[in-house]
């Protein structure tokens, strides 16, 4: 009876109806994510609908749109209303192929490339970003936070959450998340390579809270693990190159950085294609590694304005101008050419 004094009757049978305490805590921050991603969507898309329920307006949950990818303004586009969807509907696509896949035993790149639908647009075929990315990964978790700990999809579903949050810049929430994961796949003696992918989310972690010792610690050794475990040119080994070398930039080490980037590029290019995401990232950290050195020469920065600039165009024709992977880029060919015209001077 105390307890229910003390207000935990009404908080109490909302959780029960919910499922259980994880479930309600769930269901209750995706609601929360889809309403912040919505907010930063307004105004964008006055007058469109949803490309799958081809409403304006969510006839169930009633969320306005939102659109977090590479759709819209890249090259290629013929219609700026490309992508735009209610996030409701973009999970419930995510969950159906899902079931789909499960129901129908499919395994390996056949699967994964429908659980991908998670954290990439099916029309674009690229990451989400930002707020939507954020609701979405929370979109997945509570979809799959019912079922048993060990269970495939709960596991991955915790890492497409902390994929999201990191996508928010809400890094120390990733941590704890990262955490929590990082222990339990100890406690259940799990395959190494869940536990390298897992290790590598914790120096992002790490890095982005600017941590940047104990991260470009980790980094090291996670990258030397999966070379060992997976091959060099394996996607997993040459994302957490790609993570090393940016964590060699932010702690000065431009010599080494310059060198190890240098190397993964033609890596990345052979195994990725030269326009994927990691290949363009291993050109602007090669280029922001050769024109921050100390030492640089004029003939160092001019290569490094030239490579950034080429970047630059890559992403705007796969991305469009403002997808975060532009901006970045445009961000570091900015610091390039300050550095030009100290060197004219």
């Amino acid at each position: 009876m105390d307890h229910w004094r003390r207000g935990h009757k009404q908080i109490c049978k909302k959780i029960h109806r919910g499922g259980n305490a994880e479930q309600y805590y769930a269901d209750k921050k995706y609601k929360e994510a889809v309403a912040v991603a919505v907010e930063a969507c307004r105004g964008r898309h006055e007058g469109q609908k949803c490309y799958i329920c081809l409403e304006a307006v969510h006839p169930h949950t009633g969320e306005g749109l939102v659109r977090g990818c590479a759709c819209g303004d890249r090259d290629g586009v013929s219609s700026p209303e490309l992508g735009v969807a209610h996030v409701s509907c973009l999970a419930r696509q995510a969950k159906i192929l899902c079931d789909e896949g499960e129901e129908t035993d499919l395994d390996g790149e056949a699967f994964d490339k429908r659980w991908m639908r998670w954290e990439e647009c099916g029309l674009c075929e690229q990451r989400y970003h930002g707020f939507v990315w954020c609701a979405l990964g929370w979109a997945c978790w509570k979809t799959y936070v019912g079922r048993p700990e060990t269970d495939w999809a709960r596991v991955n579903a915790l890492t497409v959450l902390g994929n999201g949050l990191w996508a928010a810049e809400r890094h120390a929430e990733r941590l704890a998340i990262v955490e929590v994961q990082l222990a339990t796949q100890r406690r259940l003696g799990i395959s190494e390579y869940p536990i390298i992918v897992t290790r590598s989310n914790f120096a992002n972690c790490l890095h982005s809270l600017g941590r940047l010792d104990e991260a470009l610690a980790m980094e090291r050794d996670v990258y030397a693990r999966c070379k060992e475990l997976l091959g060099t040119t394996n996607k997993s080994t040459l994302h957490t190159g790609n993570n090393l070398a940016h964590s060699l930039i932010q702690q000065g080490q431009y010599a080494e950085a310059k060198e190890f980037a240098g190397k993964l590029i033609p890596q990345c290019r052979r195994a990725l294609g030269s326009n994927h995401v990691m290949t363009l990232n291993c050109h602007a950290a090669f280029a922001e590694a050769l024109y921050s050195d100390a030492g640089a020469s004029r003939a160092d920065v001019l290569e490094a304005v030239t490579i950034l600039e080429d970047v630059v165009r890559a992403r705007r024709r796969v991305f469009g101008n403002h997808h975060p992977e532009t901006i970045r880029a445009l961000a570091i060919l900015e610091g390039a050419r300050m550095k030009r015209e100290d060197v004219a001077a």
